[in-house]
């Protein structure tokens, strides 16, 4: 009875992760379409990768394990991470001084599953408001700011096949303008006959459009253009324009082994379909002695078009505390062209 419920529910799972990526696919795309849709997505900041491993690994993490950085690559992952409650911070300095930060918190609590809360900040540092008629400033000032909260939940549904979802609240303001939405993330894991392999599949930010709301918006408004005639400064508004989130639609293998004693390879790659660009592929590789040292490095991004991404590196130690604590440091580096490089660096602690 609980095999046959067992296939049942992974036979549902997968079927609603395919109807929702097809649903998104307008009738007259194509599997490599062009980049006519670049640019037209909201909150774009959920498109950056979380953690420093995962970084240091290009990308590619949706059929990984063990890391808590699943909660944004595949949250079904966080049901097979073997351990007790985790807690971490991720730094980065991105592209153009932009601050961009990450934290999260899990708890398995037994056969019920396990839960997670993360937060996602990205921030534009303040700046001068010019104009045309004030090149060196007006004397105001402007910032932006991204912000994605949620959580999450995973189950093991059986010995090798996992679920796990995220709901998150999305919120993006630019000077006094502002955004909000919500969106789900789902994910599955499943562990194969085959040792050491595992799949995985994910679909993220499949939520509500957004669209921006805020006091610039507003105006007065004489409709016949003659102040001496008519109705004069009639209170109005601008409607800005509705933008889908980023849906991103994951799929990927990982491969665990050890060649040697007190060696553990992990090898990966995953596929992501974006709605709004291309298809692209991420690789990466981590090796690891005794899991105290890790070394990490792969390739981001591989046939994206225009893409100044590439090759990614990486280092971390873990260290145990007895019967107290695992402390985890984790960096990563990631190669961006002409853009210069992106690092994270990212604080653990496993209890």
């Amino acid at each position: 009875m609980k095999s046959s419920y067992s296939t049942r529910a992974t036979q549902a799972v997968v079927l609603l992760l395919a109807f929702i990526a097809l649903s998104t696919v307008p009738a007259h795309a194509q599997l490599f379409r062009s980049t006519a849709k670049v640019g037209t997505t909201a909150a774009q900041f959920l498109k950056i990768g979380v953690g420093a491993r995962a970084l240091g690994m290009g990308g590619a993490q949706v059929g990984v394990t063990g890391d808590i950085s699943a909660i944004y690559w595949n949250p079904a992952a966080l049901s097979r991470m073997n351990v007790g409650s985790e807690l971490t911070f991720n730094h980065a300095n991105w592209l153009a001084d932009i601050n961009y930060d990450f934290a999260a918190g899990i708890m398995p609590i037994g056969e019920i599953g396990t839960f997670g809360l993360s937060i996602i900040s990205l921030r534009v540092p303040e700046d001068i408001v010019t104009t045309v008629a004030n090149p060196d400033g007006d004397g105001r000032r402007w910032d932006a700011t991204s912000l994605a909260i949620g959580l999450s939940y995973a189950r093991n549904l059986t010995d090798r096949f996992s679920i796990g979802m995220n709901m998150k609240y999305i919120h993006e303001s630019v000077w006094s303008e502002g955004a909000s939405g919500f969106a789900i993330d789902v994910g599955t894991l499943y562990l194969s006959e085959i040792p050491g392999l595992s799949i995985g599949a994910s679909i993220s930010n499949f939520g509500t459009k957004m669209q921006l709301d805020g006091r610039d918006l507003n105006f007065n408004y004489d409709p016949d253009d003659n102040v001496g005639t008519g109705p004069n400064n009639i209170p109005s508004k601008l409607e800005a324009g509705q933008y889908d989130l980023p849906l991103t639609f994951r799929i990927g293998l990982a491969w665990d082994y050890a060649p040697i004693e007190d060696i553990r390879t992990t090898v990966a790659v995953d596929a992501t379909h974006p709605n709004d660009n291309v298809e692209y592929v991420n690789s990466g590789l981590e090796v690891t002695w005794k899991e105290i040292v890790f070394g990490r490095i792969g390739y981001k991004s591989l046939f994206l078009r225009d893409s100044e991404q590439g090759l990614t590196w990486g280092l971390g130690v873990h260290y145990g505390i007895p019967n107290v604590a695992t402390v985890k440091l984790d960096y990563g580096f990631a190669d961006y062209g002409r853009l210069k490089n992106v690092q994270y660096f990212s604080l653990g602690v496993r209890l």
